[in-house]
């Protein structure tokens, strides 16, 4: 390939007899050899979202045993009771490694939401449930997904189409307020709606310079082709969010226009951490009930969690691997502490989903929440019986309340199951041991 393809080259065509470029992004070519139901009668729709928290839980102190109907949850899970049947909580699923070597902190959250298991810690090997389902399900609405952290760090995310396509998460309720419920919010319930007069008169940036792209991309490597392709996929959704905000939306009955919050701080002291991440929780559900997403992912904490105490200097991972346990409780107190604080997050999440009255019932009915760690113990780095669960009915496609074991099956299973609850033909899902073609037929409708 001609190496006098420069950073500045830029595609070029003309709209409405103006002259328009498109911008390119990094590629290799430009680098060194050392070189991201309605009111309108339709039906209401299923919305998907995960949410994530690191460490697991101590053995035995999480869920009880017993499989079947009725979850048992035990100490460290006692925040989730109110919530025991909307849940599905799955145990004994397996993370096959075909002679790869664990990534600690890292192998088990990857294989659970891309059904792949990474060969290095920056391997993201397929793109990550959440953006399969986008793909198929985002389209009508202003934001393909929305992505946050509580940690206050933008690049704490587990949302990839690859490993070089990564989304960023939103880390400030503040920030979150004005980018879903601000100036360019449309709020379905009004009674008048006037479209911005300069999106109306726009076209299509990518039909304006068609025949130069496609002479461009007859000058790239299969690398650079495929960069590009996703290039313009961003940009096209960008294009139909546009085409979307000059229509009128279709009343939302569930639907209901936050007060902005205030300025806060943001970091990994828990208080901060636990403060944010409720702001943001309940802005969230308002956001899915006003239909400016149907698919979303939370981080409450990082694989190797950061959280800690005001004024102490031991973080949450140090202590799973530095606080003895303790010979008379028979387990770590101060990372059970942690624990329990981390399903009161998870609690609260379900809370504001649950909270929203959505036609004959919740917005988390319609709604289907796939919630896992990294690790089983972390003070061992287990990838044996990752803790994941599928939470909210999925518009009446799943049954819940049920606990179920794998019995040591790929838990790729798991995101197969979420996969055809959210209406997707697929029919086998993962690589190499942890393809699964079996789905979790116990709960499914």
């Amino acid at each position: 390939m001609a190496k006098s393809i420069t950073r500045r080259r830029a595609l070029k065509g003309l709209m409405n007899g103006a002259a328009v470029t498109v911008a390119l992004p990094f590629l290799d070519c430009f680098l060194n050899n050392h070189g991201t139901a309605l009111a309108s009668g339709a039906p209401l729709p299923v919305r998907f979202g995960t949410w994530f928290w690191g460490l697991g839980f101590n053995p035995g102190r999480g869920v009880s045993t017993k499989t079947g109907k009725g979850i048992e949850f035990l100490e460290e899970c006692q925040p989730l009771v109110p919530y025991k049947d909307h849940i599905n909580y799955f145990s004994n699923f397996n993370t096959p490694l075909d002679g790869r070597v664990t990534l600690v902190h890292f192998t088990g959250w990857v294989g659970c939401r891309t059904g792949s298991v990474p060969l290095q810690t920056t391997d993201i090997p397929a793109p990550t449930i959440d953006v399969v389902i986008a793909d198929e399900i985002a389209a009508g609405t202003r934001f393909r997904s929305i992505d946050l952290s509580a940690t206050g760090n933008p690049r704490d995310t587990i949302s990839a189409r690859s490993t070089g396509s990564k989304n960023a998460g939103e880390v400030s309720p503040v920030a979150l307020y004005a980018r879903i419920f601000g100036p360019e919010f449309a709020d379905p319930n009004s009674a008048t709606f006037t479209p911005d007069a300069k999106l109306l008169a726009r076209k299509s940036v990518l039909s304006a310079v068609g025949e130069h792209r496609q002479s461009f991309m007859k000058t790239l490597g299969a690398a650079d082709k495929a960069r590009m392709e996703e290039y313009f996929t961003s940009i096209r959704q960008i294009e139909q969010r546009l085409e979307l905000e000059t229509q009128k939306p279709a009343p939302l009955d569930a639907c209901v226009k936050p007060s902005a919050p205030a300025e806060g701080p943001m970091g990994t002291q828990l208080d901060v951490v636990l403060s944010n991440h409720k702001v943001m929780s309940e802005m969230l559900a308002l956001a899915v009930a006003c239909n400016q997403t149907r698919v979303f992912n939370m981080m409450y904490s990082q694989a190797l969690s950061t959280l800690h105490r005001k004024g102490e200097a031991f973080i949450h991972h140090t202590l799973t691997h530095e606080e003895p346990v303790d010979p008379k409780l028979g387990y770590q107190a101060e990372v059970a502490w942690y624990n329990v604080r981390s399903f009161e997050a998870m609690a609260t999440f379900i809370k504001a989903f649950a909270s929203i009255k959505e036609g004959d019932g919740t917005l988390l009915d319609n709604t289907l929440i796939f919630a896992n760690s990294d690790t089983n113990y972390a003070k061992m780095h287990a990838l044996d019986g990752i803790p994941v669960m599928l939470i909210g009915k999925a518009g009446g496609r799943l049954k819940t309340g049920y606990h179920i074991t794998g019995n040591g099956d790929p838990i790729s299973r798991i995101g197969l199951t979420a996969q055809q609850a959210m209406g997707l033909q697929i029919q086998k899902w993962g690589s190499a041991s942890m393809q699964t073609s079996k789905p979790i037929s116990e709960i499914m409708v």
